[in-house]
């Protein structure tokens, strides 16, 4: 299948496929890497409140004078913040600095406390039912709603308790973590996929796979090319690559078409080097129902 150019989710809306990841990307850095990547093509922008960087987004934005509907832009619900969703998306909306988002997230199924542990007094559920409410109650705020980190197993329960049905799940995808069974569930019930951390996060082991370096030769490309267009090449996948350096925003907008062989070939990567660089654990939940390179 050819690379997409965007996705369109169940609301009716168009996602760009190729977005701007910001995690881990320092105040400062990544408002002008908001700026630079709008003024270079990028119309897909991705934050959360947790990265602690969502004022210089939208710094970034407003300094890059593209208009505010061109853009999609996506934020997510904090852990510690889920037992006051409404105070949570009115700070992200004035952090941010814009009237809506395009899409809000629950980033992870595991309310924490304040002090980095888990809530057991909270259940995502309830969180969910009352992103819910608040979407349908303001639309003028919220285009969509949608799941983050989210496994097949609390997908399911989600949806078999739920009124809408969310429209993109944001999941760690890389060749070492090809997640095609929640990539499955999702497309079958109209759920998009988000894939972060395509080369596999910090240090970028995947860079150089010989399975990978070998893909990039056959097509004249780096190999970071190939990792960031085999999530563009799956049905119903955007793609989230990070950076803050001029010169690696460009690199990481060059998406090609790959063949179906080398897809397959990528995604077999993890059954002899499996890794998640965001181990689901860290949150006090467990695994979260996850079964994949954990």
């Amino acid at each position: 299948m050819p690379a997409s150019k965007s996705i369109k989710l169940n609301t009716g809306a168009e996602m760009p496929t190729l977005g701007l990841g910001t995690w881990r990307s320092q105040p400062g850095a990544v408002e002008h890497a908001v700026e630079y990547a709008l003024k270079n093509g990028y119309r897909n922008i991705d934050t959360a409140t947790a990265y602690g960087n969502e004022s210089e987004v939208g710094q970034g934005i407003k300094k890059s004078g593209v208009p505010r509907e061109e853009i999609f832009l996506t934020t997510k619900l904090n852990n510690p913040d889920m037992g006051r969703p409404k105070e949570a998306l009115e700070y992200s909306l004035k952090q941010l600095d814009t009237p809506y988002l395009d899409l809000w997230l629950m980033h992870w199924p595991a309310p924490m406390t304040k002090e980095g542990g888990a809530d057991k007094s909270i259940d995502w559920l309830d969180t969910w039912h009352e992103m819910e409410k608040l979407y349908k109650a303001h639309p003028e705020k919220i285009k969509a709603i949608g799941v983050s980190n989210f496994s097949v197993e609390y997908l399911k329960r989600l949806l078999s308790n739920s009124e809408v049905v969310p429209a993109a799940n944001q999941i760690e995808l890389h060749p070492s973590c090809p997640q095609q069974e929640v990539i499955d569930l999702c497309v079958s019930k109209g759920i998009a996929v988000t894939g972060y951390s395509p080369l596999g996060s910090e240090g970028a082991p995947l860079l150089k796979n010989p399975t990978v370096v070998k893909i990039a030769e056959k097509y004249g490309v780096k190999p970071g090319t190939i990792l960031i267009s085999l999530q563009a090449n799956r049905p119903k996948v955007n793609v989230l690559p990070k950076s803050v350096t001029n010169e690696r925003i460009l690199a990481n907008a060059t998406i090609i078409d790959l063949e179906p062989a080398d897809v397959v070939e990528l995604n077999q990567i993890a059954k002899t080097e499996p890794f998640r660089a965001c181990h689901p654990s860290w949150a006090g939940w467990g695994n979260l129902g996850f079964t994949e390179s954990v």
